[in-house]
């Protein structure tokens, strides 16, 4: 298990913003150690664990980029079309038979091995055949339409790094080294549970004055698809005491304990009192809307985090501190989200020194350029507000207003989420 100090994430500030609160798990969380080895197909999305040095050149041997004709650079036509003696035929996969002939070329197809004294290839829709000859145009450089042996990755250079989560073009790149698996840090062991007396589970019965449970189920989706191994605790009610108990349970078998709701400030908002009560809380007051109030803290060596109850503000607190904190614990390298420019067709104000995420709907201007439409109702707790949209504005701190046609940044959900 992930095992941390209890003073690890200490911060002075009175509000912390959602730089610092990054920067301070990437340098404060210590990383798993645990290692396995899985097979290629299911190596996608896992996190390298070491560095894998290319045990051969790619491409392995010297090659022709494209079908046509080799011949020696030597005989290159200089200023007139010249008539070559074809003397052979190279296949991919094949090689070829004897070295080259002053004077001759070799038929050769894309992905064969260049023949013994050849370095050049004339693609086939240059030349003209006669015969049993070919005819070569003047003019070709030394050296075109070959793939030198190693031109895309020379012998044992870090081909693939540590830390770096494994894509299917990765994937795809470990093959062509002929391995059959990589090591990877195991998943994450994730708990997690919703807080309130209000909540029921979906397939239970509801009482008139209660809500199914969403946010459990939407952060238990988006844990899965950054990789985590996740542990469903279900709700629990507004007891402090069963709280730290289900806390205190849950930390020695797990490297993150999660929960959703209870970190405000009223008086039925026991996630502070009950973490505080089995180990040390660092409330965050993050300058962030939607999802002000964030807790973090560690019970037994194990971090805890505690989102906002409102969906919206569960989501955006999720991606900001949870995904950061959950790769930062698989010694993932960290992936910065980088807002794409687009247009604004909305007006906004905000607050100074707040970082503020605007949901939004994509479209093509009359121009054809992208513009920003936003979601018409204001509210953290508008699940259709997040189903009918296609991402978020970032609004910096700095930022007080948006007019129609000012550039901003926006972040889609697939960036988001995976």
């Amino acid at each position: 298990m992930a095992q941390l100090s209890d003073d690890c994430f200490a911060f002075g500030g009175p509000m912390m913003s959602v730089d610092e609160a990054v920067d301070l798990i990437a340098t404060r969380v210590t990383p798993v150690l645990d290692v396995e080895k899985v097979a290629l197909v299911q190596a996608d999305g896992r996190i390298l664990a070491h560095d894998v040095l290319a045990p051969l050149p790619l491409p392995p041997f010297t090659n022709s980029a494209v079908d046509g004709y080799a011949v020696s650079s030597r005989d290159l036509p200089q200023k007139d079309e010249q008539t070559f003696a074809v003397s052979g035929r190279v296949q991919a996969g094949s090689t070829a038979s004897a070295s080259l002939k002053p004077g001759h070329a070799v038929r050769i197809f894309t992905g064969a091995p260049m023949p013994d004294g050849t370095d050049t290839v004339f693609m086939q829709e240059d030349v003209r055949v006669d015969g049993g000859k070919v005819v070569l145009p003047a003019g070709l450089k030394p050296g075109a339409n070959v793939r030198p042996a190693g031109e895309d990755i020379p012998l044992g250079v870090a081909a693939l790094q540590a830390g770096q989560r494994l894509r299917p073009q990765d994937v795809a790149l470990a093959a062509a080294f002929g391995l059959t698996g990589l090591e990877v840090v195991r998943r994450l062991r994730v708990a997690v549970f919703s807080t309130g007396n209000e909540l029921a589970s979906p397939g239970e019965a509801r009482a008139a004055a209660q809500l199914f449970d969403s946010n459990r189920f939407m952060l238990m989706a988006m844990l899965a698809r950054i990789g985590c191994e996740i542990s469903d605790l279900g709700i629990i009610r507004d007891d402090r005491a069963a709280l730290a108990r289900a806390l205190q349970n849950v930390a020695a078998a797990h490297d993150l304990i999660l929960t959703t709701g209870g970190v405000s400030t009223g008086e039925e908002d026991h996630v502070k009192a009950s973490v505080e009560s089995v180990g040390r809380l660092v409330l965050w007051r993050m300058a962030i809307k939607p999802g002000r109030p964030v807790a973090m803290g560690i019970i037994g060596g194990t971090p805890f985090v505690g989102l906002p109850g409102n969906p919206v503000a569960s989501f955006v607190t999720f991606v900001h501190v949870v995904r950061p904190t959950v790769f930062a614990l698989s010694g993932a390298r960290p992936e910065p989200l980088t807002p794409m420019p687009v247009r604004a067709a909305f007006a906004y104000k905000k607050k100074i020194s707040r970082r503020e995420y605007v949901r939004v709907t994509l479209r093509k201007g009359a121009d054809g350029a992208l513009e920003a439409e936003k979601f018409p109702r204001e509210g953290a707790g508008l699940l259709s507000s997040l189903t009918e949209t296609d991402g978020l504005i970032e609004l910096g701190e700095d930022v007080t207003q948006v007019s129609p046609g000012q550039m901003v940044g926006f972040l889609s959900y697939a960036a988001l989420i995976n």
